[in-house]
């Protein structure tokens, strides 16, 4: 399209922090170091995890560059970068989770396909833009809208990305239209994060952000939207990132028995520590991350010292200096939740971390009970193993 090309190799691709664990080279996916993961409420932007399906695309003129809203509405146009930043502009604080976060450790339980993503594939940030349900006020559809008057219930984002699972076409993906058109939802097209201009990663110029949603349904480097009577028939929706029991596999799958899924279930990952580790006998600081899709604030963060047989509460925090409260008016709902405690470890022992939401949902024990043959939403009991050495270190 005019102003924004997809390269069709990775040549032209940014500059990455030195840090982050490469878990794909073309196209670049990477995630950073455990604690730096956690270093701050607000993941500073170098830090946040990198999800490509392709070469990254290049903007060669931003005044040129505009969004297509088509499809089943009444009135059709295209909008270019300053009839976005004209319409009313908002920061929305949203975690963004790779479906696939925590796959290495489903692969240990059994082969899985896609990136092998530790416990970062996820990150926090302030994002500023349009919300769309004003967007889609420019084109006719008032807010709180679920069909249109042509019979459009969906919301179909299409990407100037080319990739693979595409066969070379573009990424795109879709939600409700009762969803995009409620503000309370707070979809936004983003233009900012974390306060400066989108970097070419996270989907400069333009992407959307759809809070409490796995990451896939939050497309970069905008093309166009599209109002349709049914769901994104895109490879992305139809033929991957869907939930399926343990019993299926490869020979046996049915992709149209599933519903491609959105909202993702409650989490909680320690970061302070690694797989393994040593340390000394005594106390050892417990910290990490929480969150719970559709909103849902985190009610609890439990942390076991004996491989789950007993429990103590952490603290919970977000933005300095303000009480976290899981459902509070101050508290930033579509956000992670910080937590930390201080154990005791006298010998050789499991730790273990999980999470509860304000729903009352609490994560599985174990991953063995939610393996899927694609590796996504592991949100199993995470754990570690703590190896206590009484010799000097």
């Amino acid at each position: 399209m005019p102003g924004i090309r997809g390269p069709s190799d990775y040549s032209l691709d940014p500059p990455r922090h030195p840090s982050l664990s490469v878990n794909s080279k073309e196209p670049y996916n990477a995630e950073p170091r455990r604690s730096d993961l956690v270093s701050s409420y607000i993941t500073p932007v170098h830090f946040f995890y990198k999800r490509n399906h392709g070469p990254v695309p290049l903007v060669d003129d931003i005044h040129c560059y505009h969004v297509t809203v088509d499809g089943l509405i009444d009135f059709p146009r295209k909008l270019f970068m300053t009839d976005i930043r004209m319409l009313p502009k908002y920061t929305v604080a949203a975690t963004l989770q790779c479906a696939g976060n925590r796959r290495t450790t489903m692969s240990k339980v059994r082969t899985v396909r896609g990136v092998g993503w530790d416990i970062s594939a996820l990150g926090n940030a302030v994002w500023g833009g349009a919300k769309l349900a004003d967007v889609l006020e420019l084109v006719g559809i008032p807010k709180l809208t679920s069909s249109t008057r042509l019979g459009g219930m969906h919301v179909e984002f299409v990407s100037i990305d080319k990739c693979k699972e595409e066969k070379g076409g573009p990424y795109k993906s879709s939600i409700p239209l009762s969803q995009a058109t409620n503000p309370d939802a707070d979809v936004l097209l983003a233009y900012e994060m974390n306060g400066e201009v989108l970097n070419r990663d996270h989907g400069y110029p333009l992407r959307v952000v759809v809070p409490g949603v796995i990451g896939a349904r939050s497309v970069k480097w905008l093309d166009s939207i599209s109002i349709n009577s049914e769901a994104c028939q895109g490879f992305f929706m139809q033929k991957d990132y869907k939930m399926f029991p343990p019993t299926v596999n490869w020979d046996n799958i049915d992709w149209s028995t599933r519903r491609p899924q959105m909202d993702f279930p409650v989490q909680c990952a320690i970061c302070s520590l690694e797989d393994v580790n040593t340390v000394q006998p005594g106390k050892v600081k417990v910290s990490g991350y929480a969150a719970s899709g559709g909103g849902r604030g985190i009610e609890r963060v439990d942390i076991s010292i004996d491989g789950g047989k007993t429990w103590v509460e952490a603290k919970r925090h977000q933005k300095p200096g303000i009480e976290y409260v899981a459902d509070g008016f101050d508290s930033d709902k579509w956000a992670w939740v910080l937590f930390e405690a201080d154990v005791d470890i006298p010998h050789n022992t499991e730790i273990v971390a999980k999470a509860v939401d304000i729903a009352g949902n609490v994560q599985p024990e174990n991953v063995e009970t939610i393996w899927n043959l694609r590796g996504i939403l592991n949100t199993s009991w995470h754990r570690v193993q703590v190896n206590v050495s009484h010799s000097k270190m």
